[in-house]
């Protein structure tokens, strides 16, 4: 029993570590579903619920950590004035609809989307993070166990080896993380106040640059 316990805790602080490290990556890191998708393979016998709350965890802090990242260097360090006066229009408008950020991120989190560049553009916000925890974690608990539980079904049903169930660099995912790269990139020269308020989509030109240049 002690070693049984013992190998259960070493697996539930692996499965944390790796899902905390590739939530905290901002780009090219392999969709986290692929880690419980994975587990539900190697380990069909595995607590699915549990490990799936684990993930859930490890989830919520790997993407809050690159959201206040995002906050912290992006925002700070490479926008300039006029950029971060820009994105704070979304702030004024989310800050008074939380329902309605709470909904965005509990819909995302139930998706297999990757949610990198969601969080970043949220970090350049600047707003305050437990409110989009509280969704993510609740959406992410529910589709890891959907994930986990789907494919040990499967791998009971089916004999499928647990490695032929990854490999993520392909050229449909290398393409997707770039095209999100240049969406966040997007996101920060949209004119936010000209589309709130006159429902037109504009081009921000100045203030741009880093926030040091003058």
């Amino acid at each position: 029993m002690a070693v049984a316990f013992e190998e259960v805790m070493e697996r539930i602080l692996l499965i944390f570590l790796i899902v905390y490290v590739l939530n905290v990556i901002p780009a090219f890191a392999p969709p986290t579903w692929m880690v419980f998708s994975y587990v539900g393979f190697r380990y069909p016998g595995a607590n699915v619920i549990l490990l799936a709350i684990v993930g859930a965890v490890a989830a919520t802090l790997g993407r809050t950590t690159l959201a206040r990242l995002s906050t912290v260097i992006i925002r700070k360090r490479f926008l300039g004035e006029g950029a971060r006066q820009n994105i704070d229009v979304i702030r004024e408008r989310l800050g008074n609809r939380p329902k309605l950020t709470f909904s965005i991120f509990l819909f995302y989190a139930f998706t297999p989307f990757p949610s990198n560049y969601l969080f970043i553009a949220y970090g350049l916000t600047a707003m305050k993070l437990p409110r989009i925890a509280v969704p993510f974690f609740l959406g992410r608990s529910v589709s890891y166990v959907l994930w986990g539980a789907t494919s040990s079904m499967v791998r009971r049903r089916l004999s499928i080896e647990s490695g032929d169930a990854l490999g993520y660099m392909s050229v449909y995912f290398v393409a997707t993380q770039i095209l999100l790269i240049a969406l966040v990139y997007v996101f920060t020269r949209i004119d936010w106040r000209a589309l709130f308020d006159e429902r037109k989509l504009r081009w921000m030109r100045k203030g741009i640059g880093p926030a040091n240049q003058r």
